[in-house]
């Protein structure tokens, strides 16, 4: 049996049968205007968030720990039939990927926090991103810790990490403090891009707080920490992983640190802009679902180092392993150096290896621009001309003329890896939207 991550639960399916829906789901493709990510994961305006709830752990009849839901808010009544089992199976799925590591814990003195993420992807294709921070509840004694977990359809890790902050802070006061906060963050609008909301919050000793939340200026940058790849792996692996993540092949991150694994993999799936990784994508792999590196299609996954020995030892077709902790590619196919056009692949690398250099004196949104403008142009530089090759119809309907897109292509080394890419699925997503508007894509190219 082959489980595979799909929905807000899991399907298995008998041996290649269809081994992942998330081959064809939709909920990564190019919504609205081509080249931009879907719409839902950055319009202002709406809530900021679903669902908080925490996830602790309880002791089992048979000694181990598991990961159960104890608080929820908001509690939402009066749901149609449909909705419920909706939420019922979000809920289900919420406590697996809070604690992805298994049911061996023990209560502890000390645990340093962490933050990290998941996304779960609906059979409708919507999606929902859940925002991490597992701590130590305050107290004497031993104890277990717990997560607090923000489920929002918003792509915004920086600013749910303050939000989390927040949360953190006022947990260690009490629970009570927690939700005047996030009824007060709940009746806020997103702000929109640049833009600042304003929070006003009550603590006790401490009086009345303003907590101004910020989107950055650019909305696609704002799910993304291109540092925590920088500081981890050489610009040279890092185009390594590029080139396999453009042929949409197999790809296996490891470490420890779930913080580690969800910031470099989205991190990963980021340098693909404007196109979208379209196949199955979970930043941290829980341990039940280890079997998801068997899977015969395209995955883009994150799995902790514990399990390294397990994950070597599956059956699984030709994968990218790459070690996160000691920053080096375990298992490779053998033609990642071979896959860029080699000019575009050195300047990329002068490019890095310029911003590694400078990592100290580049803030943040510096570097995740700077970066994110030298893998941009690499596409504007091989299928930038794509509008061009678009033969519109009396009736507004495009038809792509690959043949002729192809053609148009001076260097023979682009050609050749242009040939490859236009079979890829997230080049066809985002052509299939461009045939559908005339409007060019504006500052993306």
């Amino acid at each position: 049996t082959l489980l595979c991550f799909l929905g807000w639960g899991f399907l298995a399916t008998e041996g290649k049968e269809e081994a992942s829906a998330a081959e064809n789901n939709p909920s990564r493709a190019p919504q609205g205007k081509p080249g931009e990510r879907s719409s839902v994961l950055y319009s202002a305006g709406q809530f900021f968030f679903e669902y908080l709830v925490v996830v602790s752990l309880k002791k089992m009849s048979d000694g181990h720990y598991e990961p159960k839901i104890t608080y929820q808010f908001p509690k939402r009544e009066n749901l149609l039939k449909g909705q419920k089992e909706e939420e019922e199976r979000l809920l289900q799925a919420i406590p697996l990927f809070c604690f992805p590591d298994g049911n061996n814990w023990a209560p502890v003195t000390e645990f340093t926090s962490e933050t990290f993420s998941f996304v779960l992807t609906n059979v409708d294709g919507s999606r929902k991103i859940g925002y991490c921070r597992r701590l130590l509840p305050s107290g004497r004694g031993v104890r277990l810790p717990e997560v607090f977990c923000i489920i929002s359809c918003l792509g915004c890790f920086g600013l749910f990490s303050k939000i989390l902050d927040e949360v953190e802070k006022r947990r260690q006061i009490s629970m009570a403090v927690i939700y005047p906060f996030m009824q007060g963050l709940r009746e806020s609008p997103f702000p929109a891009p640049g833009k600042t909301v304003t929070i006003k919050s009550f603590i006790p000793e401490s009086g009345t707080e303003l907590i101004k939340l910020t989107r950055p200026v650019d909305a696609h940058l704002e799910h993304v920490e291109f540092q925590a790849l920088l500081q981890r792996l050489s610009p040279h692996l890092i185009l390594h992983i590029f080139a396999s993540a453009v042929l949409e092949r197999r790809l296996i991150f490891l470490a420890e640190e779930l913080s580690v694994l969800s910031q470099c993999i989205h991190a990963v799936a980021a340098l693909l802009y404007p196109f979208t990784w379209a196949h199955t994508y979970i930043p941290v792999v829980p341990e039940c679902l280890l079997d998801t590196v068997c899977c015969p299609t395209p995955f883009m996954v994150g799995i902790q180092m514990r399990h390294l020995e397990r994950v070597l030892d599956q059956p699984m077709e030709e994968a990218l392993i790459v070690d996160l902790c000691e920053g080096k590619i375990l298992r490779a196919v053998g033609d990642e150096e071979e896959i860029l056009p080699i000019k575009l692949q050195n300047e990329m690398l002068t490019s890095l290896n310029r911003h590694n250099n400078n990592n100290n004196i580049h803030t943040s949104e510096q570097v995740n621009t700077l970066v994110s403008e030298a893998f941009v142009q690499f596409f504007v530089r091989t299928v930038g001309h794509y509008a061009s090759h678009i033969k519109w119809s009396k009736n507004g309907s495009g038809t792509f003329q690959e043949r002729a897109f192809c053609k148009a292509i001076a260097s023979k080394t682009n050609r050749k890896f242009v040939k490859k890419f236009v079979k890829t699925n997230m080049f066809s997503l985002f052509i299939e939207e461009a045939e559908k508007s005339r409007i060019p894509q504006e500052g993306k190219w």
